[in-house]
């Protein structure tokens, strides 16, 4: 019998400024099976998060922010199937990153076979190169593969930010209780893609001492 249970409050931050110097995002698992239709695991809000996912991406590309892609990745006999429908089978359609966000050559594809994109990989090696410290981690789905990527990176003292509106879940529940755990367990930021905005060290003192040089 379903119960309706309350999600305790989380603060949604209104403005979130990062130094795009310190800063990747990571765009999780948006590939065919996941968000288009026809897609072996479709996720019913993925599709719509693409316009902000985009936004982000736009924000990333222009402030010259590390861009790391992950791609879920199975192949036959893999254990992941006995939990769920067959999905992102290299190689195939579904196992794609949509087109409408196509990573550029420049940007990194981490492969990875479980929910956490740590695991088994070289993502920490490249953004402990980076000299990165801040993620922003969005795309799909936000209770498994976006939130244990977020908590492996917490556990490895990554700031860590999470734009909800970039973010999408089987079940509206799932994705409100991954955040606020985030934001409870990881002192994890919970924003929006507008909200987040690139700024080097320093910029706001020195418009403010522009200001007052009048």
């Amino acid at each position: 019998m379903p119960h309706t249970l309350e999600v305790p409050e989380y603060e949604i931050h209104e403005e979130t400024r990062l130094d795009p110097s310190k800063t990747a995002l990571i765009v999780v698992d948006m590939q065919n099976d996941f968000v288009k239709e026809g897609g072996s695991l479709l996720v019913p809000d993925a599709e719509a998060t693409v316009p902000n996912i985009k936004n982000l991406l736009a924000l990333a590309r222009e402030n010259h922010m590390k861009v790391v892609f992950t791609q879920d990745t199975h192949s036959d006999g893999d254990p992941e199937w006995d939990i769920w429908p067959e999905h992102a089978r290299e190689g195939t359609w579904g196992w794609e990153i949509i087109g409408e966000l196509a990573p550029r050559e420049s940007e990194t594809v981490i492969r990875k076979v479980r929910y956490d994109a740590f695991y088994g990989t070289h993502l920490d090696h490249f953004l402990r190169l980076w000299k990165v410290d801040t993620l922003v981690i969005c795309g799909t789905v936000a209770n498994i593969c976006v939130h244990y990527t977020a908590a492996s990176a917490a556990l490895r003292w990554y700031d860590v930010v999470v734009p909800k509106d970039a973010t999408s879940a089987l079940d509206p529940f799932d994705l409100e209780a991954s955040l606020r755990q985030t934001s409870f367990l990881f002192s994890g930021r919970i924003t929006t893609s507008g909200a987040i905005k690139a700024e080097a060290p320093g910029y706001r003192s020195k418009i403010e001492e522009a200001a007052k040089e009048g």
